[in-house]
């Protein structure tokens, strides 16, 4: 690995004279924070699963239906959220629709939902469903994260952590979660490939949490880190730019609904929390969304306001970078072997590894970005420093079987979430 990852970074330097100027990366700049109305969904449903797929669609799946209480129906089907004209379709039937899910997507490009006791897979290619493993244990509404090497985490506390290895199809044991409690915790991954699990409440002693621990996938188990400021649950943790963690609202009081509207930041570096400023106002079962620009959106259903959080030091999303240097049109991406584009003249086939430049990835992360080739995920051969250049990033990846041929084939590359700029490949 470590042979062929100098033979990769070398041959960077033959094309970095086409990679335009280094303060392209502004013209990527996102415009101000509004809200517009879009498509209507084909479905009536609450309580789904939304995610984004490699392509740039979002999947929505299951979820539940319109209905008298207590046992309102269950939505059997999915559809698909296309950005590009605003609109949704169906897409293939789920295979269980009467237990709760929780989903994620795969470094393969496919999406593992996970409900009650049962899991399926969506294969956006085809548009299908499809049944995998059973799970190692009933979880019930889970939070899962994906990890580093490619296996995914579902936790509900505290005893029904599980790993599910897409490669096995199958779900194991793992340790159970230390020093959170059981309802109303917050996950998010820090870049530091561990996965954080904070706060939440246990009604047999009838208190908030202020708690955290970390998953390691490598030892399988779970261990405390540094305490929260506030005890707190029904709050929000949302992974940053720079791999450290924000912590928003939640519930503070035992008894007596107590809302706090204020906010800490974990830092993976030294596993202590911080404070930050605080919302406008106490929140809780809000949403918090890291934008493009490395602000975080606050949302929350039960008010009419929004707010915005600005780190100290934003980390804007990845950009690609092309031969023309406004990071559009035919990509400064290139072929390992011989430093040539890969452009119509030099067209990249299945298979073969090719290298480019990006920003914006943490310093020493573990969590790998995901590279999307015409829609689907590449092997990622490498990623860290760009030799010789500071700030920069090289990925080396594989160009994955079944990308259809064209001289301008998409490529973006999605890092902790957020999708860089599109650009272009030629492929055979």
């Amino acid at each position: 690995m470590t042979s062929e990852r100098k033979k990769l970074q070398s041959k960077g330097s033959m094309v970095l004279s086409a990679l335009f100027f280094l303060g392209s990366v502004a013209a990527l700049a996102q415009s101000g924070g509004i809200f517009t109305t879009t498509g209507t969904m084909t479905t009536t449903r609450s309580a789904y699963t939304a995610t984004l797929l490699p392509n740039g669609k979002v999947l929505i799946a299951g979820g539940i239906g319109r209905g008298v209480p207590p046992a309102p129906p269950r939505v059997p089907n999915a559809e698909l959220y296309d950005p590009s004209t605003g609109t949704f379709s169906l897409t293939g039937a789920m295979v269980d629709t009467e237990s709760s899910s929780a989903a994620v997507l795969l470094a393969s490009g496919k999406v593992l939902i996970a409900h009650d006791i049962t899991a399926e897979i969506y294969d956006p290619v085809t548009g299908t469903f499809s049944s995998t493993g059973n799970q190692a244990r009933s979880a019930g509404t889970q939070q899962v994260a994906l990890l580093a090497d490619g296996r995914v985490i579902l936790v509900i506390c505290c005893t029904t952590e599980q790993l599910y290895d897409p490669i096995d199809a199958a779900f194991t044991l793992t340790g159970p979660m230390k020093n959170v409690y059981a309802d109303g915790f917050a996950s998010a991954m820090p870049a530091t490939g561990k996965f954080l699990v904070s706060g939440g409440f246990l009604e047999e002693v009838n208190a908030a949490s202020a708690g955290a621990s970390l998953y390691d996938s490598a030892t399988g188990t779970f261990a405390a880190t540094g305490n929260m400021n506030t005890a707190r649950y029904y709050h929000t943790a949302t992974t940053l730019g720079d791999g450290t963690v924000l912590v928003t609202g939640g519930e503070v009081g035992t008894s007596s609904i107590i809302v706090t509207p204020s906010a800490e930041v974990y830092d993976p570096a030294t596993d202590t929390f911080s404070p930050t400023g605080d919302m406008s106002m106490p929140r809780m079962n809000h949403n918090a969304t890291l934008l493009l620009d490395g602000t975080v959106l606050i949302t929350d259903g039960s008010m009419l306001n929004a707010d915005i959080y600005h780190p100290a030091h934003p980390i804007p999303a990845p950009a690609l970078f092309s031969l023309s240097g406004d990071g559009q049109g035919q990509g400064a991406i290139w072929h390992a072997t011989t430093g040539l584009a890969a452009s119509a003249d030099n067209p990249a086939i299945a298979g073969e590894a090719l290298s480019m430049y990006t920003t914006s990835l943490v310093e020493g992360g573990a969590i790998p970005p995901q590279v999307a080739v015409g829609g689907q995920l590449g092997e990622i051969l490498y990623f860290g420093d760009a030799p010789g250049y500071p700030g920069y990033y090289q990925v080396n990846f594989r160009v994955p079987d079944g990308v259809s041929p064209g001289a301008a084939v998409p490529v973006h590359l999605t890092y902790l979430g957020r999708p860089s700029n599109e650009v272009g490949i030629a492929t055979l």
